[in-house]
């Protein structure tokens, strides 16, 4: 018989090895795993600060892990907070933002930890306050991590929480005893990376108002095939206040601006919205692209004008809706929502989108028509994804090399179609 020093060639010949060989083994595969999760993540961190999007179409990191890997919407969410929280992410501005667990980083490349020991550091490290030193949160983690390289998450848990008590004995701020006194105000925000966004303090029944409308349109879609809803609580309630204000501003029933619904408008010359050149003027805004200003007039009113050399309007033709409500109605049909490869959008959050853009002579008909979303939207928009009809009369999607060489068509299997 063959020494049982060496390591077998095949798993069919562990039978012939010693048993402090197989643990000895056992415990350098865990390793090599350990390493390789941290790897991995290495790669997931470096596509998130590229873009998410951009990158696979995706619109977060979690909904890349749930869709390519095929794991639980629980594991998906898991696997992007230990990425986001060990490495250095995008920032405002350009700059990157520091990792919540650096020194956890290091001991996962070397394989000495794993995923559940790693959530329970960060879970301690980011209820940390953000007035403690960083030099003292930093100690704090070693201590998580040195009692790692030997323990499980509940004893890491227990000393996370002493830890806690020591870096921050007075516990939590008290809220304030009388929010009824608090002063309404709204702030329009413009970052310094492009993106845009509000800052809001409410009283207690507008919050309560607001909060009552919001609640039910961000609830998870009910799952399909077994698929569920991939998108954090803040993400669904951006889509939700999103469908909230595309709701008010399409409603008749309430106020608007001079007589009509509420409006937008997106001054530019014909010529660079033909040839996607140049800037557009998003009103309250500012300048926007020619082709931010292309995916607002897939499926708006567009009102034709005409300027003379000075700028000054000449003539204002009648508006015209480019998808009509029938067209609306058979695409909701057709599609049941957002057409992208495994985008679970429903209707209300989608806009029909023009497979040939309308300025290279695309036709407003359903075979060239497609219901998506707004970040699949942009994404059609600005990648190299394509979308065409079936012989079949279904919208499939086409990744661009990079992601699939192969160039196989893909469906969306998230919706019921009647």
């Amino acid at each position: 018989m063959a020494s049982n020093d060496a390591t077998p060639t095949t798993p069919t010949e562990w039978w012939r090895v010693d048993t402090a060989t197989l643990h000895a083994r056992k415990q350098e595969l865990e390793i090599i795993k350990r390493r390789a999760d941290a790897e991995q993540n290495a790669i997931l961190a470096e596509i998130n600060s590229r873009g998410v999007q951009g990158c696979s179409g995706h619109s977060t990191l979690t909904a890349l892990i749930f869709e390519d890997f095929h794991v639980t919407d629980k594991e998906a969410s898991a696997r992007a907070d230990r990425v986001l929280a060990l490495h250095p992410g995008p920032g405002i501005g350009g700059d990157p933002e520091p990792p919540l667990a650096p020194l956890t980083a290091a001991a996962a490349a070397e394989g000495a930890i794993g995923g559940s020991q790693i959530d329970a550091i960060i879970r301690t490290l980011a209820r940390i306050p953000s007035t403690i030193p960083d030099e003292d949160i930093r100690a704090g983690e070693k201590i998580l991590v040195d009692l790692a390289r030997h323990a499980g998450p509940r004893q890491i848990a227990r000393a996370g929480r002493r830890l806690l008590d020591e870096l921050d004995p007075d516990g939590k701020e008290p809220r304030n005893e009388n929010p009824k006194d608090t002063r309404p105000g709204m702030r329009f925000i413009q970052h310094r990376d492009g993106t845009l966004g509000l800052k809001a303090t409410l009283d207690l029944e507008t919050y309560a108002r607001l909060k009552s409308d919001l609640d039910p349109m961000a609830k998870p879609h009910k799952a399909i095939d077994g698929v569920r809803d991939s998108r954090t609580q803040d993400e669904r309630y951006g889509d939700a206040f999103t469908d909230y204000v595309r709701l008010k501003t399409t409603s008749r029933n309430l106020p608007g601006q001079a007589g009509e619904a509420t409006h937008i408008l997106v001054t530019m010359s014909y010529d660079d919205l033909i040839r996607d050149i140049g800037e557009a003027h998003l009103d309250l805004v500012g300048p926007i692209s020619a082709t931010d200003a292309r995916i607002l007039a897939c499926d708006a009113r567009v009102r034709p004008g005409v300027l003379g050399t000075a700028g000054e309007p000449l003539d204002i033709g009648r508006s015209k809706r480019t998808v009509s409500l029938a067209q609306k109605y058979a695409l909701t049909l057709r599609d049941g929502g957002c057409a992208f490869p495994g985008c679970d959008m429903p209707v209300p959050r989608c806009t029909a989108h023009h497979i040939v853009f309308w300025q290279h002579h695309g036709e407003t008909k359903i075979d060239n028509l497609v219901l998506l979303c707004t970040k699949h939207h942009r994404l059609i928009h600005h990648s190299k994804w394509k979308v065409h009809i079936a012989q079949d009369g279904l919208p499939e999607f086409t990744a661009p090399a990079y992601l699939d060489p192969t160039g196989t068509p893909r469906r969306n299997t998230m919706h019921l179609r009647i």
